[in-house]
C-alpha cells in the first residue's frame, strides 16, 4: 500500500492563518504523526510526504511526484479559515465524482473514524474541483481538520495532543478503508529490557510525552504500572531482549532532545 501524505502549504505559502498560528505549521505536524503511526505500526504500508519540512512546493509538483511515483491514495491534510464564527471539520473529493465512487467509499470511511478523535463540529463530506483532487491518478481525499480563525478550533491546534490524536484519526480511517494489517508483537521471553522515557503520576503528562516523542519517530505509549500501592504513567518507547539493542534506542532519544531516559530490567 503505497500513500502519498501531502501537508498543505510550506516555505514562502503560509496557508491560512489566525490565532497566532500558521496553516503550513499545523499541517506538517500532523502528517509526520501520521506517517510515524502507518510505518511502525501497520505491515506493507509505504508513505512518501510531498514535504518533510518547512519547503515551498507547487501543487502540480505535489501530483507529479504521486502519480510517477504509483501511489494509491493520497491524503492531503490542510487546515481551515473564514469567519471567526466558523468552525469545525470537514473532507472532500473530487467534484467530477460521484457519491458510489470508490473514492466516494473510501472517504466515508476515513471521514467516519477521524470525526471520532478530533473533538471538532462535523460539517459533513463535500466535493471541490481542487488541483490535487482533480491531477491525482489516484482516489485522493482533502481534509480540512478545522477553522485557524476560530478560538475553540485553533485551542485544540495548539495543544500536540489534539494533534496526534487527528493523526490516530485519519491512520485509523486509511487502516479501516484498506484493510491495512497491524504488525505483529511477538512475545517477550526471559529478560525483557523496556525503555522509559519518563515517569508520570499524571496520565496526561505522560500522553503528552508519548505525542513528543511519536512526533520524532519514536514509537511510543504508556504503560500503567502500580508501586507501593501508587499509580505511575510510564512513556514506553520501546522493549529489547538485548540490552544492547535497549541502550542504542535509549541514546537515540537522548539525541533526540529527551535526556530523561532509562532502561528497565524486567
Amino acid at each position: 500500500m503505497k500513500i502519498y501524505l501531502d501537508p498543505g502549504h510550506g516555505g514562502t505559502d503560509p496557508g491560512a492563518q489566525g490565532n497566532g498560528l500558521n496553516e503550513k505549521d499545523v499541517t506538517l505536524d500532523i502528517s509526520l504523526r501520521l506517517r510515524s503511526i502507518l510505518i511502525n505500526q501497520y505491515e506493507n504500508v509505504e508513505v512518501k510526504m510531498s514535504r518533510e519540512s518547512d519547503i515551498s512546493k507547487s501543487l502540480s509538483a505535489r501530483t507529479n511526484e504521486a502519480n510517477a511515483w504509483g501511489a494509491d491514495y493520497y491524503l492531503s491534510i490542510h487546515i481551515n479559515a473564514a469567519s471567526i464564527a466558523a468552525q469545525g471539520y470537514e473532507d472532500y473529493i473530487y467534484n467530477g465524482l460521484s457519491d458510489s465512487s470508490q473514492t466516494a467509499k473510501y472517504r466515508e470511511i476515513i471521514h467516519g473514524e477521524v470525526v471520532k478523535m478530533n473533538q471538532l463540529l462535523d460539517r459533513g463530506m463535500k466535493k471541490a474541483n481542487f488541483h490535487v483532487l482533480r491531477e491525482s491518478a489516484m482516489p485522493a481525499i482533502l481534509s480540512e481538520n478545522g477553522f485557524i480563525t476560530n478560538a475553540h478550533d485553533s485551542a485544540l491546534m495548539k495543544q500536540a495532543g489534539w494533534r496526534q490524536d487527528v493523526a490516530q484519526g485519519h491512520a485509523n480511517g486509511l487502516a479501516k478503508a484498506f484493510n491495512l494489517q497491524r504488525k505483529p508483537t511477538p512475545p517477550p521471553t526471559g529478560t525483557l529490557y523496556k525503555v522509559i522515557a519518563g515517569s508520570f503520576k499524571s496520565k496526561e503528562n505522560a500522553d503528552k510525552q508519548v505525542a513528543l516523542l511519536q512526533a520524532k519517530g519514536v514509537e511510543a505509549f504508556v504503560d500503567t504500572v502500580v508501586i507501593s500501592g501508587e499509580t505511575w504513567y510510564r512513556a514506553q518507547a520501546g522493549a529489547f531482549s538485548s540490552r544492547e539493542n535497549a541502550e542504542e534506542r535509549m541514546n537515540a532519544i537522548k539525541n533526540a532532545g529527551f535526556p530523561d531516559v532509562f532502561i528497565l530490567a524486567e
